[in-house]
């Protein structure tokens, strides 16, 4: 058919596009980019084990490869930009079952899969899963893998699971992946594992065992699934083209067919014509075998009944190609094994053929529609379709990555043979799969090959992903269907979101002086920290618009391109010193040139509307319309275009300050000609663009234009009159969006249907002191000053506010003018401005702190007219850009401020965002806590304050131009590297967030943070706590000893104010006082602590001072008689300073003086204490006593081993204790002991990350496993601290670990010493890798984490201790996971404050009511054995390093360091809530005096937003 073609006609291309309902794809495969070899349950394959046997180029493995495993968000993001309708990925068998069977079924692995298969939906991408993409479980190799058939019913097995499984949602099927490179790579050469060089017996056996496997898999689900699921299963075979060497040689004739059987029959003549082998191939197996003298080949035989079986088995014919091959016949007599001797044909290639990165690809594209031509004659005909199903080239990994051109054009070419296959060889092809999605681990090679049309980078652990140019070209390729000979005609706008009805807004007075906005500092400034911080959970209104912003000089580039005239921008940044390092706008991100880029990305975040900005002199070079620039106006058109075809709606802005130079020229915004200029300019893109645009912004930020340019002179023009420009010019500005505003309302608004208003530019104003009207009105003029100056024109009376015009006029006349400096409007200019915006847009970055100024009188100035002073707190975080703190509070207390001001118009935030000032910021962090924060608090105004917002848009789509500032500050959702110059766009962990937002129309309550109600087990145990240091005071009372606190709180600039232990609470001398808290707590239990050196001075039993132990016996007696339980802790952290004095816990003596104490304590108190803690947070004690020095006896020195030392001691005297109590008091006494350890819950910063994954993981080892894991587990360290340190000691040239070793027999000591696990448990952090100098000894720079908090989180009166109640569940879980569920009891939970004493603490309540319910979700949801508890603490006490500073209490105490506590003890109204959590839990079958058992209402329980108040009411919803 072919032999005749020219090389012109083979060549040629077809311009065409595939028949409809054609399907586009992209793949990957599960082993080349999910990485998380080992996580999450995973079992080895055989690329994990061969790629640690060091098989693989440079060492490389697949163990991270692209971290899709924790990636799926950032893959399905990529995704929707290509906009495939269909992406082909393979489930990893070893994460399914790891072992290979289903004896063991890993339900993470199979929630990966789940995850991803749910979003590819959500995305309106199909699924096409592969079972199995060369990733065997290594257990399954063991036995012999493909050699051995047991595998078939294992993989029978695994399919059914996954059709079971995934099938309600997956319809397309393939059971093997290129089964001939399975056997040829894997048993014929090795080259691939396992790794077996067997190519006569090893190859064909797998390849045999493989067509049964397969078909057992398609009659299984032809048989079970099909009828419900309408699925289809199929397989793909890969093959090269085979072309004669020589066309016109029969011989080369028959080794091209031979090697196409070879191939592809091998596996496509059993399932697609008889069930057998084709013929060619077993005639020359038998005529090698003949040939020689021993048997060369091996092919087994299928029976009669197996070819019926194999026979049919696959509804679609998968396909992968990559290239062709030159054949001839093979030199005759060959006997060795191997794939071309046994096939009797030699391979060639043309040297004309360009070759890929890879020695095996060369682009031939017209191999493939001859290829596709012989599947269909030989297997498919019409009846079964061909599904092209791999189609790629590899690049290197050296040069331009991004830019490759190669790629694009094998594509081009390749898909165009494919087009001419179905238009002119009638093959039914109806699927095209590039390979691949992203770059990844490609086999043997590892990463040196690139098939990726989106590049990773794998020497950043963030695995940064950007579209390639391949990505931009496939993409269209996509969207045309192929290669249309015409372009495609425009689409209509859509109705992406509900438009404001195109009407005039009503009149509004003038603004009052202050406003009667004032209300919302009436509403808000008074909510404390806990009510204004407080997160809201829900959704946006339906209809609610999504989007991004750019302005047209920040991003387009092409300064002079095509025609385009010279703005001021321009001038400006081409005189050097203007700009930061003389960055200019002239190619910035190269927009001009990258419409289709710019539309994959935003379409890959899902906005639904995208601001930009027009460049009137790309437009009007000149300014005027005497000069139209086309090119310029094809620009826009396409863009707007591109949007409109992808449903996403331009708002588009006329004005974002890019003055043509030329009108400047005359004055610029000085010259009331520009009104009509600006005018003409509108009206010509309303003609041009207003049948698709329906969203017009006349000025971006006016304020800017008039006070940066013609007031500081910052931006140009430059013009340095700050008081009397920017008012003039301000004036001229509101006339000509006036104008603009009645030229669309009068000539277009009719039929184009649109809106327009204008951006302004909006701080918000908190007043220093809100009880101040001083302060108040001062906060309310710098509004109108900002807002006002151009909002109360237009949405008002058509007048500037009041407050601008007494204020200047006033100072002008002090200033001996004649008038004021601030123009006035005629009565015919006001009614002309009034009303002319249809909705409220408006920028907004930070809030200010205004107070009132009494501001000099000269030079004039804007500035000084406003009479204000303006400050930031000290508190609000930092950006990259000064001035642009993140406040994220004060955005809802604007948006309640417009409302008010301005009658709840319909609103927009255009520009929201932050700067990072940094070049790579693709794991941006701080951005996605400014967005979680500051939507948030535009969603309270939504829903919680009636404001009228419409929609939110984010500043902005990528790093940009930031003005002055040049490229320094970046506010992208995507990084752009300006060093590239083709501007490569990569999206960052923020775009990916932003994305999910938008999916979601706001931030909806995760499941599993929804409230329980429910009952915790009977017998559990309800307690509160102290400890001795704490409360007692007596510090030298009746025969006390010195502890080490004693002597460190005594010790200057230790201890906060100053304060000591020295009186404390005096507990010591007020137990009643303390049993009558206790019993209106209504607890069970008491925790408190001994004091060592109360009970003995020296720390030893030489001397027992009787009167200490006396307090404890009564105390004990006191608790006994209320029913209260005692929970006694033999150390809380106050040493004997006797003991000190002699090394303390660096001194291992120090074991057998704790042994004597607890004796003692054991004999004495024993017959009614049933409830021991041996140490309490055994890490406070080694890492802040004996590490940073933080806490007694303040040793810092030794950071590096001291706290190991003093680690290591501690553990042994746990154990010594452990053993005295139950050899010698358990049998009498009956109690249970153990000990308590404090721990952080560590969540990874970025949860996408396998290496934050990883720090996190590493933080809970060195933190909770230091002590839990010899305990707990096996008498030892963990691995994972034994590791770091140990690798660090020897880079450090030690000559062995600084960790010390414990023996065997010390082991067996330590291990198991435990009745129960205790956990003091707080708060939770954000974990990173943080790599430390070598040379530096710490424990810290062994651990190698850093941690962060969440923005979004509530704060307390502690620096480290933030609210995070979904962090107490996960621990608990964590604990039973880890330690084989042992008993468990939360010895210590709770929150501190600060400040003026309060009863009604609600902070507390919330707290202790998440907390808890938490607890109470582990206990029913997880199988948590949680037995206990304690609330920290009993009352306010000395806190440590922080003294009193800090409240953590349930009850007041009055601590003015005399002891005096308050005239009552009344207990905080928590405290009331705590009587009735002691009960139960959340079940509450009715109301009444704090029954038992029962968790009654709370009183006033705030949710924080606002006066938005809550009563917990009676339900009856129980969960046993």
């Amino acid at each position: 058919m072919f032999a005749g073609q020219s090389e012109l006609e083979r060549d040629s291309f077809l311009q065409d596009v595939f028949p409809g309902g054609f399907l586009w794809g992209t793949s990957t495969g599960a082993f080349n980019i999910e990485g998380a070899w080992a996580e999450d349950g995973k079992g080895e394959s055989i690329w994990d084990h061969f790629g640690h046997a060091g098989h693989v180029h440079l060492n490389q493995t697949a163990d991270v490869a692209c971290d899709s495993y924790y990636k799926t968000s950032y893959d399905i993001f990529l995704l929707r930009g290509l906009h495939p309708q269909l992406y082909k990925f393979s489930v990893s068998w070893p994460r399914i079952f790891p072992t290979g069977t289903n004896e063991t079924i890993n339900s993470k692995g199979v929630d990966y899969y789940n995850q991803l298969i749910n979003q590819l939906l959500d995305s309106h991408i199909e699924p096409m899963v592969t079972l199995f993409h060369w990733d065997l479980p290594q257990a399954l190799q063991a036995l012999g893998g493909w050699q051995n058939d047991s595998v078939i019913d294992a993989f029978v097995s695994y399919a059914d699971f996954c059709f079971s499984t995934f099938g309600d949602r997956v319809k397309l099927w393939i059971t093997f992946h290129e089964p001939w490179v399975i056997s040829y790579a894997g048993y014929g050469t090795g080259e691939h594992p396992p790794g077996i060089t067997d190519p006569g017996v090893a190859s064909y056996k797998v390849a045999h065992t493989i067509l049964k496997a397969h078909a057992k898999v398609w009659h299984l689900y032809n048989d079970k699934y099909r009828s419900q699921q309408l699925g289809k299963v199929g397989l793909v075979l890969n093959s090269d083209w085979a072309e004669p060497k020589t066309p016109t040689s029969s011989e080369d004739m028959r080794a091209s067919e031979r090697y196409l059987q070879f191939m592809l029959g091998w596996f496509a003549h059993p399932i697609f014509v008889n069930g057998d082998y084709p013929e060619i191939l077993k005639a020359q197996i038998q005529a090698v075998n003949q040939h020689c003298s021993t048997t060369v080949a091996q092919l087994p035989v299928f029976t009669e009944e197996e070819k019926s079986w194999v026979k049919g088995t696959a509804d679609f014919f998968g396909l992968s190609h990559y290239t062709s091959r030159l054949v001839s016949a093979g030199a005759d007599g060959t006997c060795a094994p191997g794939y071309e001797s046994i096939g009797n044909f030699s391979l060639h290639v043309d040297p004309s053929w360009p070759q890929a990165a890879s020695s095996w690809v060369h682009v031939v594209p017209w191999g493939l529609r001859r290829l596709l031509k012989f599947v269909s004659q030989e297997y498919t005909g019409t009846k079964i379709p061909i599904y092209i199903a791999g189609n790629g080239v590899p690049m290197g990994d050296t040069g331009d990555l991004l830019n490759d051109t190669l790629r694009v054009d094998y594509f081009r070419r390749y898909i165009n043979e494919a087009l001419k296959g179905v238009k002119h060889d009638a093959v039914d092809v109806q699927l095209y799969i590039a390979r691949s999605l992203v770059d990844g681990f490609e086999g043997p090679l590892g990463y040196n090959l690139k098939f990726g049309l989106h590049h990773v980078d794998f020497e950043d652990s963030n695995r940064a992903r950007t579209p390639k140019a391949s990505a931009y070209f496939y993409s269209s390729v996509i969207e045309k269907n192929g290669f249309p000979s015409e372009a495609l005609g425009r689409s209509s706008a859509p109705l992406v979101f509900d438009r404001p009805a195109p009407s005039k807004l009503p009149n509004l007075p003038a603004s009052e002086v202050p406003s009667k906005a004032k209300v919302v500092w009436e509403k808000f400034s008074s909510q404390t920290a806990f009510e204004r911080d407080m997160y809201f959970h829900g959704t946006f209104p339906e209809g609610f618009t999504w989007g991004v912003s750019s302005s047209a000089y920040q991003i387009e580039g092409g300064w002079d391109a095509d025609g385009k005239g010279p703005s001021i921008w321009d001038t400006f940044t081409h005189v050097p010193g203007n700009v930061k390092n003389n960055d200019t706008g002239d190619i910035a991100c190269d927009s001009y040139h990258k419409v289709e880029e710019d539309i994959y990305l935003l379409r890959a975040l899902g906005v639904k509307n995208y601001r930009f900005s027009l460049s009137w002199p790309r437009i009007f070079p000149t300014g005027r319309n005497n000069s139209v620039n086309s090119h310029g106006v094809d620009y826009y058109n396409r863009l707007i275009d591109g949007l409109v075809a992808n449903n996403i709606t331009p708002i588009v802005t006329l004005y974002h300050w890019d003055l043509p130079q030329a009108l400047q020229d005359i004055g610029g915004w000085e010259n009331n000609t520009l009104i009509d200029l600006f005018d003409s300019f509108a009206d010509f893109c309303f003609q041009t663009f207003g049948d698709r645009v329906k969203f017009w912004i006349t000025f971006n930020e006016p304020y800017v234009i008039a006070w940066l340019g013609y007031g500081q002179g910052t931006f140009p023009p430059n013009v340095q009159d700050p008081g009397s420009a920017p008012y003039r010019v301000a004036h001229i500005l509101l006339k000509a969006h006036a104008r603009a505003y009645h030229t669309y309302d009068d000539k277009y608004r009719t039929s184009q249907g649109g809106v327009i208003a204008l951006c302004l530019y909006i701080h918000w104003a908190e007043p220093k002191s809100p009880g101040d009207p001083r302060d108040v009105e001062a906060a309310d003029r710098y509004l109108q000053f900002m807002v006002g100056w151009f909002a109360h024109p237009v949405f008002k009376n058509g007048d500037y506010p009041e407050a601008m015009k007494w204020k200047v006029g006033n100072r002008s006349e002090l200033q001996g003018l004649p008038s004021s400096r601030l123009p006035a409007f005629t009565a015919e200019e006001r009614e002309y401005i009034r009303g002319t915006a249809d909705v409220f847009c408006f920028n907004t970055y930070t809030s200010k702190i205004i107070t009132h100024s009494t501001t000099r009188l000269q030079p004039f100035s804007y500035e000084y007219d406003q009479e204000v002073s303006i400050s930031a707190d000290s508190s609000w975080p930092y950006s990259g850009l000064e001035g642009h703190r993140p406040v994220a509070w004060g955005l809802r207390r604007l948006l309640n401020w417009i409302k008010e001001e301005y009658g709840n118009p319909p609103i927009y935030v255009i520009e929201n965002g932050v700067a990072i000032s940094t070049t790579l910021d693709v794991d941006d962090n701080a951005r996605i806590f400014y967005y979680k924060t500051y939507i948030d608090e535009a969603l309270k105004a939504s829903r919680l304050d009636g404001v009228n917002l419409k929609g939110y848009n984010a500043w902005s789509f990528m790093d940009n131009f930031e003005w002055s500032d040049g490229y320094d500050p970046r506010f992208g959702l995507l990084q752009v590297d300006f060093n590239n110059p083709n501007r490569p766009r990569t999206p960052k962990r923020s775009a990916v967030y932003y994305a999910e937002i938008i999916r979601s129309n706001g931030i909806p309550l995760p499941k599993e943070d929804e409230f329980l109600y429910g009952e915790f087990p009977k017998n559990f145990s309800w307690s509160v706590a102290t400890a001795a240091y704490q409360i007692e005071g007596g510090w030298r009372a009746d025969g006390k000893g010195l502890s080490i606190w004693d002597k460190y709180s005594h010790t200057p600039l230790r201890i906060s104010n100053d304060d000591t232990g020295d009186v404390a609470c005096d507990s010591y001398h007020k137990i009643e006082e303390d049993l009558e808290m206790l019993k209106s707590l209504k607890v069970s239990h008491y925790r408190f602590s001994i004091s060592w050196s109360r009970v003995l001075p020296d720390g030893t039993t030489r001397y027992i001072n009787e009167m200490g132990l006396n307090y404890y016996e009564r105390l004990i007696d006191a608790l006994l008689a209320a029913n209260i339980k005692p929970q006694v802790t033999l150390y809380h952290w106050d040493l004997p300073q006797a003991l000190q004095d002699v090394g303390g816990w660096e001194n291992d003596t120090i074991i057998q003086r704790f042994k004597e104490y607890a004796e003692l304590l054991f004999q004495r108190l024993g017959d009614k204490v049933k409830f021991w803690i041996t140490l309490n947070e055994p890490y406070n004690t080694a890492y802040l006593g004996h590490g940073v020095g933080t806490a007694a006896p303040g040793i810092s020195t030794r950071p590096g081993r001291a706290p190991y030392v003093v680690g290591h001691n501690l553990i042994k005297a746990h154990a010594e204790v452990w053993h005295l109590y139950n050899e010698t008091y358990r049998a009498r006494q009956g109690g249970l002991i153990s000990l308590t350890i404090s721990s952080d819950w560590a969540e990874p910063r970025n949860p996408h990350k396998q290496e934050d994954i990883e720090a996190s993981r590493r933080f809970m080892q060195f933190l909770l496993g230091w002590f839990a894991h010899p305990i707990f587990k096996n008498g030892d360290y963990n691995e994972v601290m034994k590791r770091r340190i140990q690798e660090r000691s020897l880079a450090q040239g030690l000559s062995q670990s600084r960790l010390p070793e414990f023996t065997e027999s010390e082991k067996q000591r330590i291990k198991g010493t435990y009745d129960y696990f205790g956990l003091n448990q707080y708060t939770t952090v954000l974990a990173y890798n943080l790599n430390f100098p070598r040379v530096v000894q710490s424990y810290d720079s062994d651990r190698g984490v850093a941690t962060v908090s969440d923005r979004s989180w509530l704060g307390s009166g502690s620096t480290w201790l933030k609210v995070t109640p979904f962090g107490f569940r996960k621990i608990l879980r964590w604990i039973k996971e880890e330690y084989n569920n042992p008993p468990i009891y939360v010895i210590e939970n709770g929150i501190s404050e600060r400040g003026a004493f309060v009863f009604n603490d609600t902070q507390r309540m919330h707290y202790y009511r998440s907390y808890i319910n938490e607890a109470l979700k582990a206990v029913v949801h997880d199988g948590v054995d949680l037995r206990g508890y304690t609330a920290w603490s009993l009352m306010d006490n000395f806190e440590w390093a922080v003294g009193f500073d800090e409240r953590p209490s349930n009850g007041p105490t009055s601590l003015s360091g005399t002891g005096a506590r308050s005239d009552t003890t009344r207990p905080h109204s928590r405290s009331s809530c705590h009587c009735e959590l002691f009960g139960i839990g959340f079940d509450i079958p009715e109301c009444g005096n704090c029954p038992v058992r029962a968790f009654c209402s709370f009183r006033s329980w705030s949710l924080g937003l606002g006066s938005f108040w809550i009563q917990i009411r009676k339900i009856s919803q129980k969960i046993p």
